[in-house]
């Protein structure tokens, strides 16, 4: 199976594996446990609203929620919220419970957590319910060429 986000991958050869679970739920935890993977090391791709129509995308481990403050001052904007899920499902291309932050319709500015980077491997969304890529943070950095950041808590 082929995604956007796989895609992008190939093109930009770097290691990754790709990894399948039954989908009946959403969320980070149902992921890591259809992947029998630690939760901590299982990232969401969560899509925020900064302002005056700018959006970001989030990558926030599994076990720890996203902090908007912090986001916030990552970004340097005075406030920053959740993104409607249809805005968000828009910006990505991708259903919610799928988005990755690779191969999005639009091309968001991107913050990774701090601490992820303590991971030799991740598991981050495939780009469709149920399909999940294993990969190295430092990886994810490179091809998203995005900001690390303290964002969650």
């Amino acid at each position: 199976m082929s995604t956007r986000a796989i895609q992008i991958l190939k093109k930009a050869k770097v290691a990754f594996e790709v990894l399948s679970y039954q989908h009946d739920q959403l969320g980070a935890a149902f992921a890591a446990q259809g992947i029998g993977f630690p939760l901590e090391q299982t990232i969401k791709t969560l899509i925020t609203n900064l302002g005056k129509r700018k959006y970001a995308a989030a990558l926030v481990p599994g076990d720890k929620q996203l902090d908007l403050k912090m986001l916030a001052r990552a970004f340097q904007v005075k406030t920053a919220c959740m993104a409607a899920v249809p805005t968000a499902q828009r910006l990505s291309g991708y259903t919610v419970g799928g988005i990755s932050p690779f191969g999005m319709q639009k091309n968001l500015e991107t913050v990774l957590e701090k601490s992820i980077l303590n991971y030799a491997t991740i598991a981050i969304n495939a780009g469709k319910r149920g399909l999940m890529i294993k990969m190295t943070p430092r990886d994810i950095v490179t091809v998203l060429g995005c900001r690390v950041a303290e964002i969650a808590r």
